[in-house]
């Protein structure tokens, strides 16, 4: 599908945060997906993969994920000092503040004319982490989440027991985890970790480890696996037909 894209600022409890909406240019009304991006914000290659999903028949919205710590419209470098900003951030926000962000997006979009009102999350590295987060909030229907970060080790400020591994019980819709096992950010004892969670809290999920590094979806550097990329939206794109395409 042909596609359109514009941007989107809204209100949050926490400031104004700027979203970009890539939806198809079709007529009518389409589910929604929250596509959460890693700590550099919306880079090139993220446009890119929000681009893919929505033409797939999905209005794809991209918020900043850190707008209370940037002027709207930052995005960070793939360099040491996006990197070190993006970090800082990352430790800086709460997951209460992420939280927020969520119900905020799903209130405005609901009354859009082209959003069927159906919601599902998607995201890469942290952005990962923010789609599982996502998940906990029951209109949240799915969520694919790509070698999500900092779940097991609960390293992103929050309130006691409002961590999103603690939180696992309460995630109500359909999981996809995605994992490479060479990705040094989630060893295999964390991976394990957030499996183990899942079985005992009696989730629904289906879980893939690949071989692949962190951050193998970006389709710039050297850990790029395009054939894995590939698979991996295939595997979205199925996930949320299947659960946001309903009557």
């Amino acid at each position: 599908m042909i596609i359109q894209r514009h941007d989107q600022d809204i209100n949050t409890p926490t400031g104004t945060m700027r979203c970009t909406v890539y939806r198809p240019q079709a007529d009518g009304r389409f589910p929604c997906i929250f596509f959460y991006s890693e700590i550099f914000q919306q880079t090139a290659p993220i446009a890119r993969s929000a681009a893919m999903m929505a033409g797939h028949g999905f209005v794809v919205i991209v918020p900043e994920v850190f707008h209370e710590l940037n002027p709207i419209g930052t995005v960070l470098g793939y360099d040491d000092e996006g990197k070190d900003k993006g970090n800082s951030d990352k430790f800086t926000k709460t997951l209460e503040a992420h939280d927020s962000d969520t119900v905020a997006m799903i209130g405005y979009f609901e009354q859009e004319d082209y959003c069927t009102g159906q919601f599902g999350a998607m995201g890469v590295c942290l952005g990962g982490h923010l789609a599982y987060r996502a998940a906990l909030n029951p209109c949240i229907q799915s969520a694919f989440c790509l070698y999500a970060t900092d779940i097991h080790s609960n390293t992103i400020p929050c309130e006691k027991d409002n961590d999103s591994f603690t939180r696992t019980k309460d995630i109500q819709g359909e999981l996809v985890m995605v994992w490479g096992k060479q990705d040094p950010h989630v060893s295999t004892q964390g991976r394990q970790k957030i499996y183990q969670q899942l079985i005992e809290t009696d989730r629904l999920f289906t879980w893939h480890e690949f071989n692949g590094q962190h951050a193998f979806m970006r389709d710039e550097g050297d850990r790029y696996d395009p054939a894995l990329a590939l698979e991996c939206y295939n595997k979205a794109v199925a996930l949320f037909h299947s659960t946001l395409h309903k009557a």
